[in-house]
């Protein structure tokens, strides 16, 4: 059980929260929630040790095990997906090594009476002891099971974990919370790098968990299927409620229309009771009576209404002007990196007024096809923008992408055109950037800050066509709730990619889901897409959903070894092939650079040297990639027939 008790914190001077108090009980699953910038994040940090408090106390048992998940990103070394993540039993490993010295140590002693044999005989069974309570054996198995879950395919569990983008690499982060199964888990915004199956298969596994979890979330049906008791940070102080999100939100108004009644009550009697004193003070024959009430008045406690301290942004897209009948027309649209297909003749036609969701696993293409519809990616087939599109796009990095030097002001300042200049701060105020907000540095703002400062810039244009690509990171729910408001009454055309189901309901009209390098039309909302989807591929759904199950322990033992060296020769085999494509991608391009050069009719007979030379060059490479290829695929054979 962790205790927090009467627990304050400030900065210089100023308190962030004061005299806060609750306990969370083993089993316990809390969703903590709060308008960006009540004090969240800096709860969680407290519950791990990483900030000191002001006042009161916080007591964790001695032993007590917290795995923490942060927004941003942890250093990570420059490992394979699997190696990272086995960093997670790192005590775990010092152990097994401990274990294989001990035990050569004493193949070679021979003072069996002496006290130093008999301390390492212990030793050697309190970590034996050790190592079968954590199942060190298992681990390799418990990693594959838990990445492969969050998203990751089998392939590329060996490929460097460089070579993924900070979302995935976030996934690796959670990974090793999960597979340290600490007594604690403090998850802040798991959901913002997941899509959809992925985030079906982690509400499973914390269903699952036996420990105390404290989550945050802007993700509302995740709170409700995890989650059943719900802490509010607000105005510095915490409303604790016993109840999943949605419950919550309705005992919450029920408790403050209570309170709203209870002091008009109390308002009233207070009034009689001051009016009789004013009446009757002067009178010695009602002396006793005013007495009386005075003390009534000084006993009374006053009954303060504890009103929800909301600022919520104003949202409204300009009027956009009219466009032709077809936004987009899309004909056999591909794209490729190198030798692996992303996307394949694809064709589709966004209508004038269209709200489109993509969905899909992480990977399938989503945010690249949005890309190259903007212009921010090429790939082959035909993408043609109608007449009189004007369009705004707002990337999956977005707000990563500001410049951290700039204020707030000159962020907006810099770009806005015409009259709008003249409303700048105006504008700001409406995204909850008010008084001296907008002169802060873009660095020292919040995820959330951020995010509505990327937003507030799609406000400068009348754009009648938007792609969004996963536009609720970071947004807290009010803030996510007036953007969806927002983007309902938008009279444009909407294409956003996003794994937010609660956000994507009512909001479009039809969803295509990315999967195999195509995609497949849903002619309706995010519901219709989901029960579909449900009906149609069951077992895929079961596939995601089903939570780690670990080997049996004679298996385990059995095969470790065996299993460890095998990975090492797959991890090296892995690696040659990732090496001869990343060859292959160079050639290729200068290649497709020495063929423009003799194209334009004007190149020395250099030029056509290098290109055979490069052309060579390309093919032996080749003939390795497809050798390295088919070792791989035997070893990864081997491995399925030796363990599955």
């Amino acid at each position: 059980m962790i205790s927090v008790e009467n627990i304050g914190i400030s900065f210089n001077g100023n308190y962030l929260f004061k005299k806060v108090s609750f306990q969370l009980k083993n089993g316990t699953k809390v969703g903590l929630v709060g308008k960006n910038g009540a004090g969240k994040s800096t709860l969680l940090k407290l519950l791990t040790g990483l900030i000191e408090y002001t006042d009161g106390n916080l007591i964790i048992p001695k032993g007590y095990s917290v795995g923490y998940l942060k927004q941003d990103l942890g250093e990570q070394g420059d490992n394979t997906v699997r190696d990272e993540a086995m960093k997670a039993f790192s005590e775990a490993s010092s152990a097994e090594a401990e274990y294989e010295r001990i035990t050569k140590e004493l193949e070679t002693r021979t003072d069996y009476e002496s006290a130093a044999y008999s301390d390492l005989i212990q030793k050697i069974s309190d970590l034996g002891s050790e190592l079968e309570m954590n199942g060190s054996s298992q681990n390799v198995g418990d990693v594959d099971k838990i990445l492969i879950g969050l998203g990751f395919k089998q392939e590329e569990l060996d490929r460097n974990i460089r070579d993924f983008s900070g979302g995935w690499r976030m996934r690796v982060e959670l990974a090793k919370i999960l597979l340290q199964a600490p007594d604690a888990l403090l998850l802040d915004e798991p959901t913002n790098h997941l899509d959809i199956e992925s985030i079906d298969w982690l509400e499973n596994y914390l269903k699952n968990y036996t420990g105390i979890l404290v989550l945050i979330s802007h993700d509302q049906q995740f709170l409700d299927a995890v989650t059943d008791r719900t802490i509010e940070i607000n105005g510095g102080k915490i409303y604790d409620f016993k109840v999943s999100y949605s419950n919550y939100l309705t005992q919450r108004e029920e408790l403050f229309d209570l309170q709203r009644a209870a002091k008009v009550n109390q308002d009233k009697r207070v009034e009689e009771l001051e009016r009789f004193i004013d009446r009757f003070r002067a009178q010695a024959t009602k002396a006793s009576s005013v007495q009386n009430k005075i003390k009534q008045l000084e006993k009374m406690e006053r009954i303060q209404v504890d009103e929800r301290v909301v600022d919520s942004m104003r949202m409204r897209f300009p009027e956009p002007p009219r466009s032709g009948k077809a936004i987009v027309t899309m004909e056999k649209v591909a794209k490729s990196y190198g030798d692996k297909v992303i996307l394949k003749e694809l064709n589709l036609i966004v209508g004038r007024g269209e709200k489109i969701a993509f969905v899909g696993k992480n990977g399938e293409g989503k945010s690249t096809l949005a890309k190259m519809v903007v212009g921010a990616v090429k790939g082959t087939g035909n993408i043609e923008i109608g007449h009189n599109v004007n369009l705004g796009y707002y990337a999956q990095n977005q707000a990563e992408e500001l410049d951290l030097e700039k204020t707030v002001f000159d962020t907006i300042d810099d770009i806005a055109r015409g009259d709008i200049r003249k409303k700048i701060r105006e504008l700001l105020g409406s995204f909850l950037f008010k008084g001296n907000d907008v002169d802060k540095k873009v660095k020292v703002l919040s995820g959330g800050e951020k995010g509505r400062l990327a937003l507030c810039k799609l406000l400068l244009e009348p754009y009648n066509f938007l792609v969004l690509d996963e536009p609720t990171n970071h947004l807290d729910i009010p803030s996510k709730e007036i953007l969806k408001d927002a983007l309902v009454n938008f009279k444009g055309a909407l294409l956003v990619v996003s794994h937010d189901r609660e956000f994507l309901r009512d909001l479009t009209n039809k969803v295509y889901e990315f999967k195999n390098q195509t995609i497949k039309e849903y002619a309706g909302g995010i519901n219709f897409f989901l029960a579909q989807r449900k009906i149609n591929q069951l077992d895929d759904l079961n596939e995601v959903k089903k939570p780690p199950s670990k080997p049996s322990k004679e298996r385990a033992n059995n095969d470790y070894q065996s299993k460890k060296e095998l990975d090492s020769i797959i991890k090296k085999a892995n690696n040659k092939v990732s090496s001869t494509e990343r060859k292959i991608l160079d050639l290729e391009n200068k290649k497709s650079d020495l063929e423009e050069k003799m194209n334009l009719g004007t190149s020395s007979p250099d030029v056509f040297s290098q290109f055979n030379k490069v052309e060579a060059q390309l093919l032996e490479v080749m003939s390795d990639w497809e050798r390295a290829t088919e070792e791989l695929e035997v070893l990864e054979n081997k491995r399925k027939l030796m363990f599955s």
